[in-house]
């Protein structure tokens, strides 16, 4: 798993994000820090993570968007005591007929990915141009991913206190999110957005 402080300045707030399924960096990196350390996982293919000491913040939050939303619970003993946890446009049953993207829509994807696939999918999350950017990484890559997803299986799920379903999100069907949700008696909060909400925001605690 990738591990990557996109601001580490030493302040006393901290935002530990979760990213969505082949994506880096550049999905946010017009949001401003402000006086937030921020720290990024993505690459799910495999699930480990560095011994972090999170000690010195004093206001801790989890963000997860879209696959990362099932993905932090795997850490769950590492995260269970932050302080806020929010969940945008995902579940903790991804890949779901009911609660995530239903499965022959999922398989159908990953026996037939490729550029043609990927480049759709991108056209899918956001609006406006030079979308590939936010999927750069090697094909193989992003299709492993996929399967790993696919196959994990997690115990101990986070209890998000704020969760962000976008009414227009073309990934993971909205009904499904909610039905999740209200099945966790979570009443989420729905915005006219695509998948890709951070395009809407210019500071990282627009989010919070």
């Amino acid at each position: 798993m990738n591990q990557k402080w996109l601001n580490k300045k030493d302040n006393k707030k901290l935002i530990v994000f979760f990213n969505g399924w082949g994506m880096d960096e550049k999905i946010v990196s017009h949001l401003l820090f402000e006086d937030y350390d921020v720290l990024m996982f993505n690459d799910y293919r495999i699930l480990e993570i560095d011994n972090y000491d999170f000690s010195k913040y004093i206001d801790k939050t989890l963000l997860a968007w879209s696959m990362g939303v099932f993905i932090c619970s795997k850490f769950y003993d590492t995260f269970k005591n932050f302080d806020r946890f929010i969940a945008i446009n995902g579940t903790q049953k991804p890949v779901d007929d009911n609660y995530g993207i239903p499965h022959i829509i999922y398989n159908l994807m990953v026996e037939n990915f490729n550029e043609l696939t990927c480049d759709k999918f991108v056209r899918k999350i956001s609006t406006g141009d030079n979308l590939r950017e936010y999927c750069t990484r090697p094909m193989q890559e992003l299709k492993e991913e996929l399967i790993a997803i696919r196959d994990y299986k997690i115990d101990k799920h986070l209890k998000f206190d704020k969760v962000i379903i976008s009414k227009k999100d073309r990934i993971m069907p909205p009904k499904n999110q909610r039905n999740y949700w209200l099945s966790q008696e979570i009443i989420p909060i729905e915005i006219e957005s695509v998948h890709n909400v951070f395009e809407n925001y210019t500071k990282w605690s627009d989010l919070l």
